[in-house]
């Protein structure tokens, strides 16, 4: 394809003209849309080291002083690139834990002041990192930090900050200004600089959709919980969007007019309460346009709360076979799986994180103004009770939709998501709850009907009857099963990882050499689960240790 060739050629560019950042990302970046002078959005987040310091109180107040100056410092150099040691003021060298060593760059296609806003953000996310760890980083689409109590680049490579940090007046006023780090001035430079910019760029940001929500420019917002209460009427029954196994969803307007959907935890772990603010900043970092954003938290009230980006679409399940079934084209169908893709390929692979939804179905993928996707409520496994597995506290809630080696045997991969995945993508084009069991002409569940009417040629009987035929072709709707039935394989190896999936879904053109395999099929016999596979049937009187009762996998 094209865009490979101009990828490829890109990172033989990158390559040839020798970038020198201390720590680049893990590959070059290009997409199909202007993005020279964007400062954050995906791609945005910290990762922190796991040693600690010698003294790490001696070591924090250090580098937090020595990367305050490289914020300022950087946007004033030549090439947006500036490397400084600082050692503590009680004398303390490298070996005692006292000195830091940093780095700040910018990429050179934004000005100083854009360099200024997006280190601003870097800043701010990479002293999550200072009180834990003697070692951390923080990267944005248009800039980087790090810093370390080890050096990590040469000693003559180092820049002398004070000659940047001096702007003509006095010594004394220097020291005031970097003093301003324990004060107010430390704020308004940080608000001065993002307005300078939003206000420089707003135009050319308008003309080519780039414009960054504010969202995008502040870490998770603290709520007040009466402020919630306020915003949800007290949490009221008619403000209540839904449930799921996390807690009820309530839509809230806030003072300021901003409507947002607010989420009560209706169960977390005693480890996840004591790092409840570490695990929301973890997914408020999360940032792309097939994810819903979450916006901060409330967790000084009498309940742990969560606001998110509200939808006023609601779920996809609505659309598929809820009460408002057959507004949906075809078009939009297919549109919707792949952003759906894109968005647990960001989860998978290029989240600095590998994060497993575990739960992925039609009522967890819910839709914006353009009917695109967004998926929800990722993240949120971290938080469920240590002594509760997945399986005991969402298996029969979800039991469609499970993948058999994590509802019986507790296996859990990204393979589990693309199972889900791979059952979701039949319920948009067939128009049926994965659940639902069809009785006539004999009985079966979505994913055994799929397979058979697949293997007997007759793929067409499967399209949901609201879609208008000749918005699609029989080869379409073959691909599109074949895709759903290879994410539905066991063992699961044979599924293809979500970035696959991606360029699966993105092709016009036949992908199988082979013909998927017969998927696994779980089915509730009432108070056992039965496994199918390969045309053979496990029950608890053939093979127990492949069947689970009911009992064990307790509903939400």
């Amino acid at each position: 394809m094209i865009i490979d060739w101009v990828a490829k050629s890109l990172c033989n560019l990158q390559a040839g003209l020798g970038f020198h950042w201390f720590e680049a990302p893990a590959h070059p970046w290009y997409e199909d849309r202007y993005f020279y002078e964007q400062i954050s959005g995906d791609g945005t987040y910290p990762i922190c080291g796991k040693r600690t310091a010698p003294d790490q109180y001696v070591f924090n107040t250090t580098a937090k002083q020595l990367l305050y100056e490289l914020q300022l410092a950087t946007p004033r150099t030549n090439g947006l690139f500036a490397a400084a040691r600082k050692d503590a003021s009680g004398g303390g060298g490298s070996g005692s834990g006292g000195s830091a060593f940093a780095v700040a760059q910018c990429i050179e296609t934004i000005d100083d002041t854009g360099c200024q806003a997006c280190l601003t953000i870097t800043y701010r996310n990479i002293l999550g990192c200072l009180s834990k760890s003697a070692a951390g980083r923080a990267i944005a689409p248009g800039c980087f930090m790090r810093y370390s109590n080890k050096r990590f680049f040469p000693s003559n490579q180092t820049t002398n900050l004070a000659a940047f940090l001096e702007t003509g007046s006095s010594s004394g006023k220097k020291k005031a200004i970097i003093a301003g780090v324990v004060g107010g001035v430390g704020i308004i430079l940080v608000l001065a600089a993002i307005f300078l910019y939003l206000r420089s760029k707003n135009t050319k940001a308008a003309r080519r959709g780039n414009i960054l929500g504010a969202t995008q420019l502040r870490g998770p917002e603290n709520y007040r919980y009466k402020d919630l209460k306020a915003a949800t009427k007290g949490f009221s029954a008619e403000n209540k969007l839904g449930q799921g196994g996390f807690g009820d969803v309530y839509k809230g307007t806030l003072k300021n007019g901003d409507v947002v959907a607010v989420k009560k935890l209706a169960m977390i772990s005693n480890r996840a309460k004591t790092d409840f603010e570490t695990e929301v900043r973890l997914i408020t970092n999360v940032h792309h346009r097939n994810l819903i954003r979450l916006l901060g938290c409330s967790a000084k009230g009498e309940e742990l709360l969560l606001v998110y980006e509200y939808m006023a679409n609601a779920s996809l399940d609505r659309y598929i076979y809820g009460d408002k079934r057959g507004m949906l084209n075809w078009k939009q169908r297919v549109d919707i799986i792949l952003g759906t893709a894109t968005g647990l390929t960001y989860l998978h692979e290029q989240f600095h994180v590998c994060i497993i939804h575990r739960d992925i179905k039609s009522s967890n993928i819910l839709l914006d103004d353009d009917f695109q996707p967004k998926i929800a409520d990722f993240g949120l496994a971290r938080l469920l009770p240590e002594n509760q597995s997945h399986v005991s506290t969402k298996f029969a809630g979800t039991l469609g939709y499970t993948a058999p080696e994590y509802a019986l045997h507790g296996h859990l991969s990204e393979k589990v998501d693309i199972y889900s995945f791979g059952i979701v993508i039949l319920e948009i084009i067939s128009g049926r709850r994965s659940s639902d069991i069809r009785v006539e002409p004999v009985t079966e569940y979505l994913l055994e009907q799929a397979w058979k009417l697949y293997e007997n040629g007759e793929h067409l009987r499967l399209v949901d009857s609201t879609l208008d035929p000749n918005d699609y072709t029989a080869e379409e709707v073959k691909r599109i099963l074949e895709i759903a039935l290879v994410c539905t394989q066991s063992p699961p190896n044979l599924r293809p990882s979500m970035s696959e999936m991606v360029i699966m879904l993105s092709s016009d053109r036949p992908i199988f050499q082979n013909q998927p395999n017969r998927p696994t099929v779980i089915s509730d016999l009432g108070n056992r689960v039965q496994v199918v596979t390969d045309a053979s049937t496990t029950t608890a009187s053939s093979a127990s240790h492949a069947t689970v009762s009911i009992s064990d996998v307790s509903g939400r």
